[in-house]
């Protein structure tokens, strides 16, 4: 328990639910007459119950709040234990006060405790959250085409068959999707527990007003290799999730889109941004944006770099790291790889010149490849000798991050 100007830094309690979500009615300016924001005040309130809610108290008054949720990702073919923040918000009378500043920073000797040595959140202000060692690390496309413009692929021999969206064949394709997908959160963890795993499937795309479909597509053998989450509403098509594990798949899904066109004028969707919608169709002339998305942070540099997938077995290099939100990552440290063996030393507590220099945010746009060390020191986001600068481009895996979730 924290003290501070008269307020209490504390745990919230069960019965303090209505205060929480009164305090995100107002920082949000959600109507409860409003379905769509009635969800999401409910789908929040669930996820209290499975992470740590954290909250200053003006007396028995909930005055500043922050949610850090349970779950895993995949970082390059490693999956990270991850630290989700969401439900952030302080009520505009007690702003500037470092209220927040002090919940992040519990926060993430929560997840340092708990061996999460990474955390994502969306920004409600990418200012904010980098100047709270957060960075973008991922990208969200959104898209519009005509019902003239959808595609139409021959000599398929799979098939589509419409299904619930808790589908275990759904659920299937998505485990094998998050194996071998860079960046994406790993749904179907069984370090979650059973009823936060169909919560947060349910959560991600069931409104109390819209019906929600799903159609998988099965190969030659039967075999689920992709799914298609949509809604059909005042003569428009919405994909919500196109996930597929090969090419075939990815044509069978827009092929089944476009098997609509009698019934819709668009078809609106989101997909991650490395997704190449526009390219990928033949009359590419469509209305699409490319948007940030997700931002990441490095929790603990030391203990994230020790578990951290190297794309070379053997090298050497050191980097200085600042961090003015926590002191276990403000420092420097030495790398060392033999025969695969990943050796991380904080050799200085200090910023020591002869090592490339870097704030904890470029690390993790850089570590998680969102952006390149080549490119980061063109931008002078990171500064080093160029010899250095070589090799963290030789021994850094390559692949941006996918993202398409949300919580």
């Amino acid at each position: 328990m924290n003290q501070r100007k008269g307020l209490v830094m504390r745990d919230i309690k069960q019965e303090e639910m209505a205060q929480s979500i009164d305090l995100l009615n107002y920082v949000f300016q959600i109507s409860l007459s409003m379905n769509k924001d009635r969800h999401f005040v409910n789908s929040k309130s669930r996820q209290f119950d499975e992470g740590h809610a954290i909250g200053w108290f003006d007396g028995n008054q909930l005055v500043s709040q922050i949610l850090n949720l349970p779950f895993q990702v995949n970082v390059h073919g490693k999956v990270y234990e991850m630290g989700g923040i969401t439900a952030v918000g302080t009520y505009p009378e007690y702003s500037r006060h470092g209220l927040m500043e002090s919940l992040i920073l519990e926060c993430l000797q929560r997840m340092r405790a708990e061996k999460r040595f990474i955390s994502y959140l969306f920004p409600y202000s990418i200012p904010y959250y980098r100047k709270k060692g957060w960075e973008i690390m991922s990208d969200i496309v959104e898209f519009q085409v005509k019902d003239t413009q959808l595609p139409h692929h021959a000599g398929l021999n799979g098939k589509i068959r419409r299904v619930n969206p808790k589908h275990h064949d759904v659920m299937d394709i998505y485990a094998r999707y998050a194996k071998k997908t860079h960046g994406v959160m790993v749904r179907n963890s069984i370090a979650w527990n059973e009823k936060f795993q169909e919560d947060f499937w349910e959560e991600k795309f069931i409104d109390s007003d819209v019906k929600l479909q799903a159609a998988v597509y099965y190969d030659e053998e039967d075999v689920p290799q992709g799914y298609l989450f949509y809604r059909i509403m005042e003569e428009n098509y919405y994909i919500d999730e196109i996930v597929y594990m090969q090419e075939e798949a990815r044509k069978g899904l827009w092929n089944f889109v476009s098997a609509h066109s009698s019934m819709v004028y668009n078809v609106y969707g989101k997909t991650t941004g490395n997704e190449a919608v526009a390219f990928l169709l033949e009359d590419s002339e469509i209305i699409q944006k490319v948007s940030p998305y997700f931002m990441a942070r490095i929790v603990d540099v030391k203990e994230f770099l020790l578990r951290y997938p190297f794309a070379r077995n053997t090298f050497n290099i050191r980097i200085a790291v600042t961090d003015r939100i926590v002191k276990w990552n403000h420092g420097t440290f030495d790398i060392s790889v033999l025969d695969g063996q990943v050796v991380v030393e904080k050799v200085s507590e200090e910023l020591e010149e002869n090592a490339v220099q870097l704030t904890v945010q470029t690390l993790a746009t850089m570590l998680l490849g969102y952006k390149r060390p080549n490119y980061l020191e063109k931008i002078e986001r990171l500064q080093g000798d160029p010899l250095a600068i070589v090799l963290l481009e030789e021994i850094l895996p390559v692949g941006i991050p996918t993202f398409i979730d949300y919580f």
